[in-house]
């Protein structure tokens, strides 16, 4: 009977004794514990690749039984990552911020233990920093493993590393820097065949080139990381891509056809494995499903949608979108030159200087914004002539009657959600 070995849990110590209780039977099917370890964790794997997220984690946790410590630590390590990603998409803070803690734990005591610091160690420093929220700590290890991992000639560490820090600069909105290491590596992977990876890094150019309005690129981004990830049978992406791609009609004001993508991820995906996709579309349906909104506001990326007239772009036009803002946010309340001169130019009126202002800035808003609406002869006296701006005694107003939707402006943050951790965060 084997011996209990220190760091393995019961079901592994059951393995084992079963193993050595068999090993006598037919010796060319003996397999170690490590190799059991290794079969439940490639099962896992399989199975989180094919969306199965629940399974995948009660695999997870069964491989992790049959590892020990400081021996396994990487592997410990990664396991852990996949567990934290799950929890995190399955809005699971608790059991994400234990195994968070167990990372950190581990990876403490690895300093200790090893030798020399190599790539592999400051590469998972980097993630469980990420994984903590502590942004700045993970991009310096993130970037003394880059280092490293070029003079070590780890390609497989420098291809992790580079998507990392793409991510982490993704989402500090610095996206030149962010295309800048996800070129590097896209030469890299011409090197190795790492096809998740390479999935990945369409995946985030094309989120990247939806921030930066450029969506030709995005779609052709996000068709070929759906292509590569179709290629290994990989799908629990398949949710965020159809997500990515209804989000680019969606900015382009294509809202029939952003419903269409958004409407396909809630069809595909099963809320209790994807909580957190599930909530951000289920939150873009809510924002543009209402067909009888009149005119649709987007501050965020400075533009509006009016039924009649489409979308109309505000990106160079700063002061039309304060005062429609202004009038928008507060309908029927009337503001007049001196309240407009105090709200939108931060100044005390004078009529030398705001009247023309004043006067000039909602015509040219009204031009924009306003549909041309036909009026009868024996209703001219009824129909108003314009249908958002009012022009009152006491000033300007906005309809208070027209249906107005405003794009939510923050960007669907959950108390439950970990840091940046999403279903494509490195381990």
């Amino acid at each position: 009977m084997s011996e209990t070995i220190e760091g393995l849990g019961p079901s592994a110590q059951f393995g084992l004794q079963y193993l050595d209780s068999e090993k006598d039977k037919k010796s060319e099917y003996s397999i170690t514990y490590k190799e059991l370890g290794k079969s439940y964790y490639l099962l896992a794997k399989v199975l989180y690749d094919k969306s199965d997220l629940i399974e995948a984690e009660k695999n997870f946790i069964k491989a992790l039984e049959f590892t020990q410590t400081p021996v396994d630590c990487y592997s410990i390590l990664k396991i852990y990552g996949f567990l934290i990603r799950i929890a995190s998409e399955k809005l699971e803070n608790e059991k994400a911020q234990l195994y968070i803690q167990k990372a950190k734990e581990l990876v403490n005591n690895l300093s200790t233990k090893l030798g020399s610091l190599g790539s592999e160690y400051f590469y998972n420093l980097g993630i469980i920093e990420n994984y903590s929220g502590n942004f700045s700590q993970a991009k310096e290890n993130f970037l003394m493993s880059y280092k490293k991992s070029k003079e070590e000639n780890e390609p497989e560490i420098l291809s992790k590393c580079l998507l990392a820090l793409a991510i982490l600069y993704y989402n500090g909105k610095n996206y030149k820097t962010a295309i800048e290491y996800l070129v590097q590596l896209d030469e890299l992977l011409k090197i190795i065949n790492k096809t998740y990876l390479r999935g990945s890094m369409y995946y985030y150019l094309g989120k990247i080139y939806i921030e930066i309005e450029e969506y030709e690129l995005a779609q052709k981004n996000l068709q070929m990381a759906n292509k590569t990830l179709q290629e290994k049978k990989c799908w629990n992406l398949h949710g965020y891509l159809l997500l990515s791609k209804g989000i680019v009609h969606k900015k382009l004001g294509e809202f029939e056809k952003a419903l269409v993508y958004f409407n396909y991820a809630i069809d595909s995906t099963d809320p209790t494995h994807f909580k957190r996709l599930f909530t951000i579309v289920r939150s873009e349906i809510q924002d543009v499903n209402d067909e009888s909104v009149d005119i649709y506001l987007d501050r965020t990326n400075r533009k509006i949608h009016e039924r009649t007239l489409g979308t109309i772009d505000f990106k160079h036009r700063f002061v039309l979108l304060e005062i429609l803002f202004l009038l928008a946010k507060n309908p029927g309340a009337y503001f007049d030159k001196d309240k407009l001169a105090k709200s939108i130019w931060k100044d005390e009126y004078n009529p030398l200087i705001h009247d023309k202002l004043i006067y000039t800035s909602v015509s040219r808003l009204r031009k924009l914004i306003e549909p041309k609406i036909p009026i009868l002869n024996n209703e001219a006296e009824k129909t108003p002539r314009r249908k958002y701006i009012l022009r009152g005694k006491d000033g300007y107003t906005f309809n208070p009657r027209v249906k107005i939707r405003f794009h939510s402006e923050t960007k669907y943050v959950s108390e439950k959600m970990i840091a940046n951790v999403e279903i494509t965060s490195p381990v």
